[in-house]
């Protein structure tokens, strides 16, 4: 179920569907961490850098190569901050276009099901910022574990897949559900969905690939809720299309068989 629902996901990104909202949420993160690119360097160069070149001339002639140094490490520390902001900005970008990941899903291959209700501006807004808390406390949580051989990554994933798993799963289901049918429903499935989160842990450990996650995420979850409630993908999808062949290369063999 998990691999049918993050593979039919995989078939759907590169869709002229999703197109739209692809670019839209990757402009707007690349985008974004520019600008937040300019305003970490533009800082650090304003309130550090000056503390750091009023300490040089107090320091014998032979140490001038440190300020070299320093201005690598700086821009070393920049880019690693860089890296860990690209989980919560994608997050909170992604998060505005949530809805239309699981209305294009909900139309192209669930045709005959009604299409779920979006969650109003204001809720939804709250509930890209908390998402965005949620991100930004677990890769901190992650970051820390870096620190303790053998557990760093089963951390990450441990951490992440239960915080993704949660909340785009909640996200589908509170679609159909309401918030406390979604809670309920997704606690009673908490096995299956956690795993699905590890699925979309895996795909954030992707660099560049990890910028797609919220709209990977949000599409598998769909899916994911759909097979959950007993409900199949009508159209388009590769894992049900793979089901017709098979039931079809079964009669041909049949008939074969007979004759």
């Amino acid at each position: 179920m998990i691999l049918t629902a993050a593979l039919n996901a995989l078939y759907r990104l590169p869709s002229p569907e999703f197109r739209s909202v692809l670019w839209k949420s990757l402009g707007l993160t690349l985008l974004a961490l520019i600008a937040l690119w300019a305003l970490a360097r533009q800082f650090f160069f304003w309130l550090a850098w000056p503390w750091f070149e009023n300490m040089l001339p107090a320091m014998p002639d032979w140490t001038s190569w440190l300020g070299l140094f320093a201005a690598i490490a700086a821009g070393f520390v920049l880019a690693l901050l860089l890296a860990f902001l690209i989980a919560p900005v994608t997050a909170l970008i992604a998060g505005m276009f949530l809805d239309d990941v699981a209305e294009i899903i909900e139309r192209e291959d669930y045709s005959n099901e009604p299409v779920g209700t979006p969650m109003p501006v204001g809720r939804s807004l709250v509930y890209s910022l908390k998402f965005l808390v949620v991100v930004i406390l677990g890769n901190l949580f992650a970051l820390l574990m870096l620190l303790i051989p053998g557990v760093n990554l089963i951390a990450f994933f441990i951490v992440n897949g239960y915080l993704l798993g949660r909340e785009f799963f909640e996200f589908a289901a509170m679609r159909y559900r309401g918030e406390d049918g979604a809670k309920a429903f997704r606690e009673e499935n908490r096995i299956t969905v956690f795993l699905g989160g590890l699925v979309i842990a895996g795909f954030m450990a992707i660099p560049l690939i990890n910028l797609l996650t919220p709209l990977f995420a949000a599409a598998m979850m769909v899916h994911l809720h759909k097979a959950l409630s007993g409900k199949k993908p009508v159209t388009r999808a590769p894992c049900a299309r793979l089901g017709t062949r098979r039931s079809n290369t079964f009669k041909l063999e049949h008939n074969f068989t007979l004759n």
